[in-house]
């Protein structure tokens, strides 16, 4: 089956196309990177530009894959709109992925993961898994300051690909996995077994994971 994976949560986003099999394998194609700030503008050309490139069609895609946050409004509200109307069109199923789930799994490690993002104002998104080979069961995701992070990762393996937030957990003493931006690929992987057990979503039940819903909610200049 083809999967396309987006990934619009940050600055910068990405697409990628991926075949995958029934024993849950997937072969990257290719990876899109996306320029942040006109992902309205690139998203839908470059998905088309993409199957182009490889001899494929639109309704060779199988299954979407996308990030449903937590991250920028105003990206996620475009990626998960492209996602719903090609899924809505093509009656195709959607898998959504949080993004802290990813960097979770990214990291590598296995018992009780806390996977933390910059949320800004000196506040973090943190999700609580416990992680098991490719298992990955959700305890909880939430807003912490950076201070309740320190108390609440004790006896935890922190992963996140900020470093001011790596930095600041080693100078707590706790343990750290610092990784790199999980991209679409590792998306696409991620959730494909999840497709594969059937859990995935309608177009009318995509919704975005914002976690705290950012300052650009109540911004008249938000597009």
């Amino acid at each position: 089956m083809l999967l396309l994976a987006v990934d619009t949560s940050g600055k910068h986003g990405s697409i990628a196309l991926a075949r995958c099999g029934p024993e849950a394998d997937c072969s990257v194609i290719e990876v899109v990177p996306l320029d942040g700030g006109i992902f309205s503008a690139q998203l839908v050309p470059q998905i088309a530009a993409l199957l182009v490139k490889h001899g494929l069609d639109k309704l060779d895609i199988g299954a979407f894959a996308v990030v449903s946050g937590p991250g920028s409004f105003t990206g996620l509200r475009i990626g998960l709109a492209a996602i719903k109307a090609l899924a809505e069109v093509f009656s195709k199923p959607i898998a959504a992925v949080s993004l802290l789930e990813a960097i979770a799994v990214a990291g590598g490690q296995r018992g009780k993961v806390i996977a933390v993002l910059d949320a800004g104002r000196g506040d973090v998104y943190a999700g609580e898994y416990q992680v098991k080979n490719s298992e990955v069961q959700l305890e909880r995701e939430r807003l912490l300051t950076r201070s309740e992070l320190m108390q609440t990762a004790v006896g935890s393996v922190v992963v996140t690909a900020d470093h001011s937030l790596a930095q600041a957990a080693r100078d707590g003493s706790l343990q750290v996995e610092e990784i790199e931006v999980p991209g679409s690929d590792a998306i696409a992987r991620l959730r494909w077994r999840k497709i594969l057990a059937g859990n995935t979503l309608s177009p009318a039940e995509l919704d975005a994971n914002y976690i705290r819903r950012s300052s650009e909610l109540f911004s008249k200049g938000s597009s």
